[in-house]
């Protein structure tokens, strides 16, 4: 049994982790100030501290007085397209805010880091994406997500920080923030049924992505620590076969029972547009993950959204670049 901090542990993938960490008997404080995640997704079983991971002094304070032997640090500001147009508010939060993270961790003797970062720090890099290739981030998002990583890198060699570094892809599933309008494409899809309105697709939807279970990727991300030829490592983690916007969208709406809602295409938009990773690595270390179809996980993710119903999808009221911003992202959402 170990005492565990979870940031980001009311967000969506940070909520399935606690609750394996509980599963695995851990003790788990969850630390997360709210503005993606909400408190009820947090078991009952851990504790919640609410503050931003940002704010220096609170995170030395809840370091020095908790002992945390391995921190997961999951706490992040998550839009690749829209880290475009926030940049300040993105490397505030991405990556000051982790250093925060890792300072206190080297400074309170933290045993094992482990954080999730994410494949778009490869950008346009050959698919599938390997662990070898050298990282070409083409988003903000993606910079701040690399940024890290080699901080990791530099604090074990200066300070014998251990750490593990996930790059995990397109997760779904239940207690996603469905009301995003920037990110999660399959939540928005959802959401935008509930409320009534088309599916909206940028381009001519042939961009691909491989669409990650949340409940496939979470194990390998809790026994991190614990896993032999883990540490100081990187691992590509989710799901093998890529699928289409289109071939999404047509998926979400079979998953809804509403086959024949309509769909509208808008202006294409900056990103890559083909991006899937290879998962040997992880799996010659950890071992086969789950295999959730993509048919499987939409009907879970579905039910859990019927149950829960809409979500209000307000603008993202920091907008510090305009220019070439997506003109439906400034649409108030009502």
């Amino acid at each position: 049994m170990a005492k565990c901090l979870v940031t980001g542990g009311a967000g969506f993938i940070g909520a399935h982790l606690t609750r394996a960490l509980l599963d695995r008997s851990h003790e788990v404080v969850v630390l997360d100030d709210l503005s993606g995640g909400f408190a009820d997704n947090v078991d009952g079983r851990a504790r919640l501290v609410e503050g931003s991971i940002v704010d220096a002094a609170l995170v030395d304070d809840l370091f020095a007085a908790e002992g945390f032997e391995h921190v997961y640090h999951l706490a992040a500001y998550a839009a690749e397209g829209l880290s475009h147009f926030i940049k300040r508010f993105n490397y505030t939060n991405n990556v000051i805010g982790s250093v925060n993270l890792i300072n206190a961790s080297v400074n309170e003797g933290v045993e094992c880091f482990v954080f999730t970062s994410s494949i778009a720090v490869y950008g346009a890099a050959q698919v599938p994406m390997t662990e070898s290739v050298t990282p070409e981030p083409e988003d903000s998002y993606g910079i701040a997500k690399l940024a890290v990583e080699r901080e990791l890198r530099s604090s074990h060699r200066m300070f014998e920080l251990d750490y593990v570094v996930f790059r995990p892809h397109n997760v779904y599933g239940e207690l996603q923030n469905i009301g995003d309008r920037y990110r999660n494409v399959l939540g928005i899809f959802m959401n935008q049924i509930m409320r009534g309105e088309p599916l909206t697709v940028f381009g001519d939807g042939q961009q691909t992505r491989a669409f990650s279970y949340v409940e496939d990727i979470v194990p390998a991300i809790a026994d991190a620590p614990f896993t032999e030829g883990a540490r100081q490592e990187v691992f590509n983690l989710g799901a093998d076969v890529p699928h289409t916007v289109n071939e999404l969208a047509r998926a979400v709406k079979e998953a809804m029972g509403v086959p024949d809602h309509p769909v509208e295409k808008l202006p294409e938009r900056n990103e890559v547009r083909h991006a899937f990773a290879d998962h040997s690595k992880a799996t010659a270390v950890f071992g086969p993950t789950g295999a959730t179809s993509l048919e499987v996980g939409l009907e879970r993710m579905a039910r859990w959204a019927r149950e829960h119903g809409a979500r209000r999808t307000p603008p993202f009221a920091e907008i510090e670049v305009a220019r070439n911003l997506p003109p439906s992202w400034l649409e108030d959402g009502e």
